[in-house]
């Protein structure tokens, strides 16, 4: 039995670290096959990334969101780190059964911690079967997270963490047999019915079965690993390793999600002039080796949990778009077309072959028809990813924010995007009418810029205009950035009005720009329209620097004393998508603001007593979390504490809600797109708004607003709706709260409070 043994654990050793050796060698090269990235960007603050990865590995910061799913995969995760010395021991029980580890074997802590962790990798990967057999596709269908997980990958990881987890509690009961324990001992506290059970037999038995069992874990430990070596797409096994530099290569150091900004367009690691393009600049993604080396890793990295998944709005209202499975399609793609790319391989931009035919010649046949395969095209056309599946995305932010290894969806998305849209003018259609809106008005709905003021009209107070009724904004405290749907679209007025009447109230000074502003564009660059994005936020970031006292040469750019503004460059935005672009975007084009959200301000004023909600507004509320707030800029609290102040409102969270908020599907430039696949993504958000009964759904976000409203009203004429449900901004509800004081009440600001803090802008 024990030549036995030794034979077959030391054939497989060979052969195990002989493949293993040759696959990280493979996925090295395969990796490095992606495009270089701006020097830095990965790679600043090492000490910060390093303090991150341990944060988020030791404290599994995503996994433990979900609860026992968190609780059992830390042990797992933590077992596999941390017990190869038990893999040691194994290979010494080869040749003398009673062996133990020199120095730390025997050493009490060392005992106990094996008996712990082993009992607790049984239990972790036991719970995670179970939920994996309970939540099947088979059972579930669409709404089974791991629908289009590659089940046999699965599987197979999870029974040979099984069986080595019971190898390791078998050999500590038989190492107790054999050495003698005679009583219940500390080192043996969870195997300790083993050391009973075996207690019985002959030496011989014992040492046969401690060679039986050794070989066991060894055998199966390299079966696992023979099997990924030979599947380096195999992502469920593959993240235990490729996950660490993942997550440390992340776009933020500090430890952030890949949300907010979107990352400026590169071409061989260089950001791209717009003014004047390079002859041999790349705008977009068109073949896989045309993503970031960083994209590559994200794709290898994917373990095919499907949390992206089961959060996305898209998936969930039956069209297309999984996040999980876009990632792993461009990883079999990738690893597939990776021989042809390895020996040269490689198309022009005029699509011609950069390789020689005897470059080529050992290529497999495989590997070359890989390559012709469209990245972008559909089913017929034999495409990577269909083109339904590109343009569902609402850029919502929920699989990048429940991704537990930090991959960054919505960039790599984004990126093919602006090559379908700024090569190929290959887009929705709808979309195509918002872009020359934008190109020849400067606003998506193609509205002449004078009615951009028409709604200061409509309030009985003055709202200066800066350049007009002001020179600068020095002699103000915001600049109320209003937006293109906040000045232009009805119902987004009413929100624009009731927060301008609340500062008006609050003797907030503010000013507003003269009508000449354009749209940020925040659609145009989600889109892919980045040249369009680039000339909008440049005029925008000229004028706002300008509004702000800073001056200009004659050579049109702003001198040196203009590092000092007159004012602090404080903007208030009431459209979450005009705050994620003016504050984390336009830092991009030369434009650094305070930029916070009206929401912020208003609570502010509220803590500080300058507004009083006094009158009661009666009824159920329940609060819609805009995506572009929410996951892109972590602004959850101020709404909600807005709501709690306005006496009468009794709120209740819809089942998604915060960092788990659905989207109402505007997102992404889909405010401008038909939506012809599966069920509407507003009308499943106020399905699950409806389930509450509520008189009143609120929200912070004029996209929002318009999608909800919309629905709301369909299902109104449908008679799913009770016709006393409304949809509001939360300004407008604390406006109807302060405006009517109630009897004996003070007004507005003459109460005595405690400064509050200043609200932080986004960052």
């Amino acid at each position: 039995m024990q030549l036995a043994a030794i034979i077959v654990s030391l054939v497989l050793t060979v052969v195990g670290v002989a493949l293993i050796a040759r696959a990280v060698a493979q996925i090295y090269r395969f990796v490095k096959l992606g495009q270089p990235v701006p020097a830095g960007s990965r790679t600043d603050n090492p000490k910060a990334r390093t303090i991150t990865l341990v944060k988020e590995f030791l404290g599994h910061t995503r996994m433990n969101r979900w609860g026992i799913v968190g609780f059992a995969h830390w042990f797992v995760a933590i077992g596999f780190l941390t017990l190869p010395p038990t893999l040691a021991q194994a290979y010494g029980q080869l040749f003398e059964a009673d062996w133990v580890l020199p120095v730390i074997g025997g050493f009490l802590p060392f005992e106990m911690y094996t008996e712990f962790i082993g009992v607790m990798t049984i239990v972790g990967i036991v719970v995670l079967i179970a939920i994996r057999l309970l939540n099947l596709p088979s059972r579930a269908g669409r709404k089974s997270r791991f629908a289009g997980s590659k089940a046999w990958q699965a599987y197979f990881v999870e029974y040979v963490i099984l069986i080595i987890g019971l190898a390791i509690y078998t050999l500590r009961g038989l190492e107790g047999a054999i050495h003698h324990v005679e009583h219940y001992e500390a080192a043996y506290f969870a195997s300790y019915p083993l050391v009973l059970a075996f207690k019985g037999l002959s030496l011989g038995a014992l040492q046969n079965l401690v060679y039986l069992v050794a070989m066991i874990k060894i055998g199966t430990s390299l079966i696992w690993m023979i099997t990924v070596a030979l599947n380096t797409n195999m992502g469920v096994a593959w993240h235990r390793f490729l996950g660490f530099p993942n997550i440390w290569f992340k776009r933020n150091a500090e430890g952030g999600t890949a949300l907010g900004a979107l990352l400026p367009m590169t071409s061989g690691g260089e950001p791209i002039d717009f003014t004047d393009p390079g002859d041999d600049d790349v705008f977009g993604v068109s073949q896989v080796e045309q993503f970031s080396w960083k994209g590559i890793l994200d794709f290898s990295t994917c373990t095919e949990c499907g949390r992206c998944q089961s959060q996305c709005p898209a998936w969930n209202t039956g069209k297309p778009l999984s996040p999980k499975l876009l990632i792993m399609s461009l990883r079999d793609h990738a690893h597939a077309k990776a021989p042809y790319l390895l020996a040269g391989g490689g198309k022009d931009m005029e699509g011609n072959e950069k390789a020689t035919a005897e470059q080529l010649k050992d290529v497999p046949a495989a590997a070359l028809a890989e390559a012709e395969r469209p990245l972008i095209g559909t089913l017929e056309e034999n495409g990577v990813i269909d083109p339904d599946v590109l343009w569902s995305c609402t850029t919502c932010g929920a699989c990048v924010e429940q991704c537990p290894v930090d991959i960054e969806h919505i960039d790599h998305i984004v990126d093919m995007r602006r090559y379908q849209v700024m090569i190929e003018s290959a887009f929705p259609s709808e979309a195509g009418t918002m872009l020359k809106n934008l190109e020849k008005k400067g606003n998506p709905w193609g509205l002449a810029k004078k009615q951009r003021l028409e709604w200061t009209k409509e309030v009985d107070f003055e709202i200066p205009v800066v350049g007009k009724d002001i020179e600068d904004l020095s002699e103000v405290d915001y600049l109320y950035w209003v937006g293109c749907a906040g000045a232009l679209e009805d119902r987004a007025k009413k929100t624009t009005k009731a927060f301008a009447e609340l500062l008006h109230i609050a003797g907030v000074k503010f000013a507003i720009m003269g009508g000449d502003e354009k749209c940020t564009g925040d659609s145009a660059r989600r889109l892919g329209n980045e040249p369009l994005f680039q000339e909008l936020g440049m005029e925008n970031v000229s004028a706002l620097n300008m509004a702000f006292g800073e001056e200009m040469d004659d050579e049109g750019n702003f001198t040196a004393e203009s590092k000092k503004p007159k004012s602090a460059k404080k903007i208030v935005a009431t459209c979450p998508h005009c705050l994620n672009t003016l504050g984390n975007e336009y830092p991009q084009l030369g434009g650094d603001y305070e930029v916070i959200h009206h929401t912020q301000l208003l609570q502010h004023l509220i803590d500080e007593g300058k507004l009083i909600p006094v009158t009661p507004v009666e009824g159920l509320i329940t609060y819609h979390d805009p995506c572009y707030l929410g996951r892109h800029n972590k602004i959850y609290t101020p709404p909600r504490e807005i709501m709690s102040a306005v006496p009468g409102l009794r709120q209740q969270e819809m089942h998604r809600h915060k960092e788990r908020g659905f989207c109402c599907g505007a997102g992404g430039a889909r405010m401008w797109m038909e939506e012809r696949i599966g069920k509407r993504i507003n009308n499943e958000r106020v399905d699950e708004a409806l389930s509450l009964n509520p008189d009143i759904v609120s929200t912070a976000c004029p996209f929002c607003l318009v999608m909800l409203t919309d629905s709301v009203n369909g299902k109104k004429n449908d008679g799913k709706a009770k016709e006393s449900i409304t949809v509001v901004d939360v300004a407008q509800l604390l406006l109807d709260s302060v405006k009517t004081p109630v009897d004996d009440e003070p007004p507005a600001g003459e109460t005595d409070s405690e400064n509050a803090p200043e609200p932080q802008p986004v960052k």
